[in-house]
């Protein structure tokens, strides 16, 4: 690693701030890539998140406006690519807050598996993203195959895995990886919104459809936990505050 890189690219961080916890990915002249010693922190990072009692979201994203992560370090594949890396984003798609991936920049490998991952991905235009396992002859891991063709489709996936080939902004756009396209000046006010938007929706209730949404699309029968929790949400004194207030707003 040369002075610039050493002065520069550093460790992933986490970020608190009033609602948001923000980890940010910081190798940019690395293209944010994600070493092996990172997964402990990482997956530690996700720890103290859960476990914090003002956080309503998480947002994932890189530093730099080039890329927004190109996934597991390339030379630590052959020798240092185990199960950890798989368990982290399984924790991630697990995650009960919801997850919103900032997209600052193309993404590539791994990371666009990070970024399936998560409930919501904002990226922004003039970006790209590929999936080259195929072309190294890694025959990538169950779960994010599942992701991709969970969030994607089997045509998509197929595209994307089988024949390596880079996609546009606006074509990631249009296959459903990314949820919203903006201009790169607008990502934080973007990111700034959906964390607002769920500030005003009850912690509990956003959880529990999150768990049994994610269920759903895994093809799981949830429907009587499902039924349990609607139940109890009827039940609930924060039910019925909220809609105490909204009739007293619209007297």
């Amino acid at each position: 690693m040369n002075k610039r890189s050493a002065a520069v690219d550093r460790p992933p961080i986490l970020e608190l701030r009033g609602a948001t916890a923000t980890i940010r990915l910081r190798r940019p002249t690395q293209h944010n890539r994600i070493d092996p010693d990172d997964i402990g922190m990482l997956r530690a990072a996700l720890q103290r998140v859960e476990a914090s009692t003002g956080a309503r979201a998480l947002v994932i994203t890189g530093t730099g406006s080039k890329t927004f992560s190109s996934g597991f370090t390339l030379d630590a594949i052959v020798e240092r690519l185990d199960r950890r890396f798989e368990a982290l984003l399984d924790a991630v798609e697990r995650f009960p807050l919801p997850t919103i991936c900032a997209l600052n920049g193309s993404v590539y490998g791994g990371a666009t598996d990070l970024a399936l991952c998560c409930d919501f991905r904002i990226g922004v235009r003039g970006t790209r993203m590929f999936m080259p396992a195929a072309r190294f002859g890694l025959h990538y891991y169950p779960g994010g195959l599942r992701r991709y063709v969970q969030a994607l489709g089997l045509t998509q996936a197929k595209r994307l895995f089988l024949t390596a080939q880079a996609i546009s902004a606006e074509e990631m756009l249009r296959i459903g990886f990314l949820t919203e396209l903006v201009q790169r000046s607008a990502l934080a006010a973007k990111i700034a919104d959906y964390v607002t938007a769920l500030e005003e929706c009850e912690p509990a209730a956003v959880r529990s459809m999150k768990l049994q949404l994610n269920a759903i699309a895994r093809g799981e029968r949830s429907a009587t936990r499902s039924r349990s929790a609607y139940e109890a949400s009827l039940r609930s004194a924060e039910l019925r505050a909220r809609l105490d207030a909204l009739a007293r707003r619209r007297r």
